[in-house]
């Protein structure tokens, strides 16, 4: 698709909101070896949020719509995870943010299959 200043969208981008996809690990330290309650605490954040996710065994992918709404949860993950008393939180936080081409969980899933 072109517009009129010439500039074209690059293959396989639509005019549609594109997503950046988020790999989120959020942990306390020093509360002992069984972090689940921690895990679930910010798993239910997620879920409530309404954003796409995926649970993987060291950290959850996430679509959501744009950097501000990334920052958003992962802040409410992190307050979650004080509510249930680590008094010490570390983030990791990977982002993708594809400008060239609509990329979702699934698609890049597939990509590899």
């Amino acid at each position: 698709m072109y517009f009129e200043s010439g500039w074209a969208l690059p293959t396989g981008c639509t005019l549609e909101a594109q997503l950046i996809l988020a790999q989120l690990s959020v942990f306390p330290i020093g509360e002992g070896t069984s972090l689940s309650r921690f895990v679930k605490a910010g798993i239910k954040v997620i879920k409530a949020s309404g954003y796409t996710y995926e649970i993987g065994g060291m950290s959850t992918t996430i679509e959501v719509p744009d950097l501000d709404a990334l920052f958003s949860l992962v802040k409410k993950v992190h307050q979650a995870h004080l509510d249930e008393g680590g008094r010490r939180i570390s983030i990791d936080l990977k982002v993708d943010d594809r400008r060239d081409k609509d990329a979702t969980i699934g698609s890049k899933r597939n990509a590899v299959k």
